[in-house]
């Protein structure tokens, strides 16, 4: 498939980031300096093996967490400048994330997970549905809708996870090992279903994985190796 082309506008700009955390007292350092520059409508992988810091870095791309030292620019604007509400306002209308884990809502149907984020953007009901059915069929669960996740194999919940990051129509999509639960053949449909999404909507894609076949799939590859930039 042809690389969807960008115009060359950063939306992500990361610098020196560090991050720490304090385990039983004692420093850990996860990621020590990176930097990255990410245009629009761009699909970059993050490769490298447990440990090696690509979920970290993704939570401080996406807002979920704070630096311990450097800055994030999210089209222009930095991170550490916007107020908890701006942040979770960004996080909530302009970024979508696919956990490898799902979190899904357990006493929740499909579309009762999907259609979250527009309801916490405060979108008409009868809309958020709507839209929520749409992306639902989209992915190919439009007979699942009202399955709970327990009712729902791991490449289903997967899916259901794709459509609720893409609920708002969010300018960046971050997938942190997406394809981890799941067994090869579901692995490359769920890769397949994230490039043709993103060469429909123009969207950012930013892929956290150790799958060599995954990274493959991208025009631009990072490798993280102890917290930096291999």
């Amino acid at each position: 498939m042809s690389d969807v082309k960008s115009n060359g506008a950063p939306l992500l700009e990361a610098r020196a980031l560090r991050k720490t955390y304090q385990i039983g007292g004692r420093p850990l350092e996860v990621l020590r300096g990176v930097s990255l520059t990410v245009a629009r409508g761009e699909m970059l992988a993050l490769r490298g093996a447990s440990g090696a810091g690509k979920s970290t870095l993704l939570h401080l791309l996406g807002g979920l967490d704070t630096p311990s030292a450097g800055q994030i620019q999210f089209a222009g604007q930095r991170l550490d400048a916007l107020s908890g509400p701006e942040l979770a306002r960004l996080r909530n209308k302009r970024v979508g994330f696919i956990f490898q884990a799902y979190h899904l809502f357990p006493e929740f149907s499909a579309l009762e997970n999907v259609i979250l984020p527009a309801r916490m953007a405060r979108v008409p009901a009868a809309e958020a549905v709507k839209r929520g059915r749409e992306l639902l069929a989209r992915v190919g669960l439009g007979l699942r809708m009202e399955h709970r996740p327990n009712e729902l194999s791991g490449g289903e919940q997967q899916r259901v996870t794709i459509a609720r990051a893409l609920m708002n129509a969010p300018e960046l999509v971050l997938a942190d090992e997406p394809t981890g639960n799941l067994d090869s053949h579901t692995g490359e449909e769920i890769i397949e279903l994230l490039c043709a999404l993103r060469a429909e909507r123009q969207t950012t894609l930013l892929i956290a994985t150790h799958d060599a076949k995954v990274a493959a799939r991208a025009p631009r590859v990072i490798e993280l190796a102890d917290g930096q930039i291999a």
